[in-house]
């Protein structure tokens, strides 16, 4: 596979390699990323959501004994008079936690039970009307998941919504508005939207999945033959990258390859010599990428943090990045 791989990057060694030579050849990447694969790199990197990823929001509704139901501003209370049936009224919550009633006008009602609420009209009523018998009834209990079957149904598969997550980073949910979900993982995103899905609405769950995605994506510049952005699908190595991009030129500095990979809000950056990989060295690596790494080949042998920098200053995808010698973090002591 090795001298397959050469044979397409065109580099041959410069040392003489035995026929049927073999040598074991270790796994790599960053020191603050060491064990983000499995031992077998069958699976990918956990996904981590990106602007243009359309994500599926599942909702179900489970219905749950309260100990204790209590009137909120969304309902509709019926006031029932069985002696007097053309006092009955239907009333709306108002702002203030008060309905509006014939001969007493306004009454709090705002966070009462309803046998609370039959109490106090009854006794608000005594001075009226002779032995008041007072009903009161909740219309609308479920007022808030006939909103939600409203907010919904066009959704072919159910109580789903499908939502895209915008350029800002931001994904509008339904009945609870924005939340910020770049970077983060499915896992992450239905813990922040959980807590606020069960605040407007007593056991609704509400499971969010990754219906679309966006792509996972890195950059390979400098000195290869095609260089730009490349989508990667599963665990992607440097020399991979590399021949994705076309392979080097023939004024690529190969010993002085340099991945950046952001981390704690600075671009860390790493020297790898490919060349030294491809003489099957024995201290030889795969040094494995992750998504929006960037690989820079550079002309000429990289000596000085200046040098690095004149070298890549023209590059336009830079542009943003803040690349300046107070942001990139070298974690050799050597960049020669």
């Amino acid at each position: 596979m090795i001298l397959v791989m050469m044979a397409v990057i065109g580099c041959a060694p410069e040392a003489k390699i035995p026929q049927d030579y073999e040598i074991p050849l270790e796994r790599n990447t960053f020191s603050f990323d060491q064990g983000m694969y499995p031992s077998d790199l069958d699976l990918f990197l956990e996904y981590r959501i990106q602007p243009g990823d359309i994500l599926d929001v599942l909702f179900q509704i489970q219905a749950q004994l309260q100990d204790t139901f209590t009137i909120n501003l969304y309902h509709i209370l019926e006031i029932k008079f069985p002696d007097l049936p053309e006092m009955t009224v239907n009333q709306k919550i108002l702002p203030t936690g008060n309905i509006v009633l014939p001969y007493i006008g306004e009454f709090h009602v705002l966070g009462m039970t309803l046998d609370e609420a039959t109490e106090a009209l009854e006794k608000a009523y005594e001075g009226i009307l002779l032995d008041p018998e007072i009903f009161v009834r909740v219309v609308n209990i479920d007022v808030r998941i006939e909103q939600l079957r409203r907010d919904l149904h066009t959704a072919p598969r159910g109580l789903s919504k499908l939502v895209t997550v915008r350029s800002d980073g931001f994904v509008t949910f339904p009945l609870i508005g924005d939340k910020f979900v770049a970077h983060k993982t499915i896992k992450q995103v239905n813990k922040l939207v959980q807590g606020d899905y069960e605040s407007y609405l007593a056991g609704m769950q509400v499971d969010v999945f990754l219906h679309e995605q966006q792509g996972s994506t890195i950059y390979v510049l400098g000195e290869v033959n095609r260089p730009g952005a490349y989508e990667i699908k599963k665990p992607t190595n440097v020399l991979e990258a590399v021949s994705r991009a076309g392979s080097f030129t023939a004024d690529a500095k190969i010993k002085s390859t340099l991945v950046f990979r952001r981390h704690e809000k600075k671009l860390v950056a790493r020297r790898l010599d490919l060349h030294s990989l491809l003489s099957l060295n024995e201290t030889s690596e795969f040094f494995f990428l992750r998504p929006d790494d960037i690989i820079f080949i550079p002309k000429t042998q990289i000596a000085t943090l200046a040098n690095l920098m004149r070298q890549i200053a023209d590059i336009a995808l830079f542009e943003g990045w803040g690349m300046s010698g107070g942001t990139i973090e070298f974690i050799d002591d050597t960049i020669k």
